[in-house]
């Protein structure tokens, strides 16, 4: 990925479903302009789903996926086909592509179902239409286009265009928490863990939206807070801090100026602040043997005093007085049952965008397990868990 490319959490994601030589790969091809997806005559040409990033105005940046046909057969068929219903779960906009000669078969109205159900925003796309003797107008949530022609993709392109306003809901990192002119501390640590050369995304999206604001952003490491706070004529509006430093940043930051972590403000710029903190009460409760999961929507190299799998099982630990049993997962990797799971504990998904997220804690909700962000976890065992939310509830 280029430096300058939109991240894939922050992107529209587009998926397409349809049966086997609906045209599926043909239409990615249409909608791009180029020959990405390999398009073939011969049945489950697609055998795993397919992902390229674009422009797509008046979306913006999007990010389609081309998933295996919903009829594909055998055993191996059945894992192509669990793979993609697994895409439903990160899709913001479904097109679900028909062979308008052949018409809608009961899979395909059973995924229609699933769309409807999920209150997922769809469009039917009837392909092939330049094979139809007359094409019938376009109705509803139904588009008649040729992936083979081009007939009907620009119209297909502004439909998609009319989600921008249900989908772009202006949502904010920390810009409504500031003025412009306010002064922000942003503590990043830079210690083994971190990234050579560079800053993580969190803190790099934080950044920019202070930037965008016309705020002064002011940078530093845990051990050079003091000095810059001493320095500074007026007090900060906010200090923001990597969630891990909590223990160090806290003391120092005086009672009147307000203090987060960038996990928990990602936890409500992903729509789910409230559902994760009422989670945090299950620390406390935990005991010997109990099954903590501890998921991260990345995947990197684990080092040693890694986040996720050496401070928080350690933490947790010392907090609880209990000798839990962990259990990891990363990247697109989350368990469907989460029997015996006793709490999740889940970084802040910059890398997943909110469809996944509210999927992820959806299925938690439905199996009675808590979920729980570390920012909001580490805050808790710090006992600061209302001082770092209290900027964000006000």
């Amino acid at each position: 990925m280029s430096l300058n490319e939109t991240v894939s959490a922050e992107r529209v994601h587009i998926s397409l479903f349809g049966l086997r030589n609906a045209g599926k790969s043909s239409l990615v091809n249409a909608l791009t302009g180029q020959s990405l997806a390999v398009v073939s005559p011969v049945k489950g040409t697609t055998t795993d789903p397919v992902k390229k990033a674009m422009e797509l105005l008046p979306l913006g940046p999007v990010l389609l996926t081309d998933t295996p046909g919903l009829d594909d057969a055998g055993d191996l068929g059945a894992l192509r086909v669990e793979k993609a219903k697994e895409t439903l779960a990160h899709t913001d906009i479904a097109l679900h592509v028909v062979d308008a000669l052949a018409g809608l078969t009961a899979l395909d109205e059973a995924m229609l179902a699933q769309y409807k159900l999920r209150k997922l925003p769809y469009l039917l796309v009837m392909n092939k239409a330049d094979l139809l003797p007359a094409v019938p107008p376009d109705s509803g949530d139904t588009v008649y286009v040729s992936a083979a022609t081009g007939q009907g993709i620009d119209k297909l392109k502004e439909r998609l265009g009319a989600f921008a306003k249900t989908l772009h809901n202006e949502k904010r990192l920390i810009a409504d928490l500031v003025d412009p002119g306010d002064t922000v501390v942003l503590v990043i640590p830079i210690d083994r863990s971190a990234p050579k050369g560079r800053i993580i995304l969190p803190q790099q999206q934080v950044l920019r939206e202070l930037l965008d604001c016309h705020c002064t952003a002011l940078c530093c490491q845990p051990e050079e807070l003091p000095g810059v706070l001493h320095n500074l004529r007026v007090p900060p509006r906010l200090v923001v801090t990597d969630s891990q430093a909590f223990a160090r940043v806290a003391p120092t930051v005086p009672d009147a100026v307000a203090l987060t972590s960038f996990s928990i403000l990602f936890a409500r710029y992903k729509g789910n602040l409230q559902a994760q903190l009422q989670g945090a009460a299950a620390l406390p409760a935990l005991r010997d043997g109990d099954t903590v999961l501890i998921a991260e929507g990345c995947t990197h190299h684990r080092q040693c005093g890694d986040i996720g799998t050496e401070k928080l099982p350690n933490w947790i630990r010392a907090f609880s007085g209990a000798e839990p049993q962990f259990r990891f997962t990363s990247g697109g990797e989350f368990p469907a049952d989460l029997s015996g799971v006793r709490l999740v504990v889940h970084c802040g998904g910059c890398m997943l965008n909110e469809q996944v997220m509210r999927h992820r804690l959806a299925l938690a909700a439905s199996q009675g397990v808590p979920v729980v962000n570390y920012g909001m976890a580490i805050a808790h065992m710090n006992g600061i868990l209302a001082r770092a939310v209290r900027p964000l509830e006000e």
